[in-house]
């Protein structure tokens, strides 16, 4: 299962993806103190990683806006800024702010939508193709202050369009181990002792601030190289794994 909707229309496929923050921005009583354009930014991140993780090209991002109408501008700087990054400047920007009740935190919701020809995904099978993680997992102020150890965006982007990687899934806050045993094949589940990896399976990756990414070997070190050191070897020992 992944964390979009995908729709039939027509000859072509509607990808929509989405991602909340609440207690994140500028009010007194948010969690987390940070602008609010890192906030759209992060938000838009998710959620159009997600988009392209699924082979679509995002055509629309619309915001839920409880932040206040004040910050409408400064929220969509940091999706623009998202929206470079990946080098796709088409991209429409709609949405509402909510203007009748004032909120004591902040809160947003971002909603990606994307397009594709079909709707058609690898079979992922452990022992046939290598893994890797992109970036570390990062959560609250560790994402401002490591900033450095996040994956680009432009990096995603890139992975997605490479021939010989066969899956990209984004890492959320259920960690490395949960979202491997969503891109690999069904038949098998992935217990965190059969991997090895110089990061922690069960972290919360926050914005994801890192992904997994599937490929044959053919491609290893092209992927390993153009990653640097945002990358991360993944070995599984597929004789231990168990039938689900």
């Amino acid at each position: 299962m992944r964390d979009a909707t995908v729709i039939p229309l027509g000859d072509q496929y509607l990808v929509i993806a989405s991602d909340n923050s609440g207690g994140i921005g500028r009010k007194e009583h948010d969690i987390v103190q940070v602008p609010y354009d890192l906030v759209s930014y992060y938000s838009f991140r998710v959620a159009v990683m997600e988009c392209l993780s699924l082979g679509a090209t995002p055509t629309s991002v619309v915001m839920h806006n409880f932040c206040g109408d004040s910050e409408w501008a400064t929220l969509v700087s940091g999706v623009e800024r998202g929206i470079r990054e990946i080098g796709l400047s088409e991209i429409t920007i709609t949405g509402s702010s909510e203007t009748n009740m004032p909120l004591l935190q902040s809160a947003l919701g971002v909603v990606v939508i994307g397009k594709k020809e079909t709707n058609e995904l690898a079979d992922i099978r452990i022992g046939e193709l290598r893994f890797a993680v992109i970036g570390e997992p990062l959560v609250g102020e560790e994402v401002v202050s490591q900033e450095s150890a996040i994956a680009p965006l432009a990096l995603v982007r890139w992975m997605c369009e490479q021939d010989g990687v066969q899956g990209v899934i984004p890492v959320g806050s259920k960690g490395i181990l949960y979202e491997l045993n969503q891109l690999v094949s069904s038949s098998v589940h992935i217990e965190g002792e059969m991997v090895t990896v110089d990061l922690d399976l069960h972290k919360s990756a926050g914005p994801s601030t890192c992904f997994i990414v599937a490929y044959d070997e053919a491609v290893h070190e092209q992927v390993r190289d153009e990653a640097g050191s945002h990358f991360y070897q993944i070995e599984v020992e597929i004789e231990e794994a168990s039938e689900k």
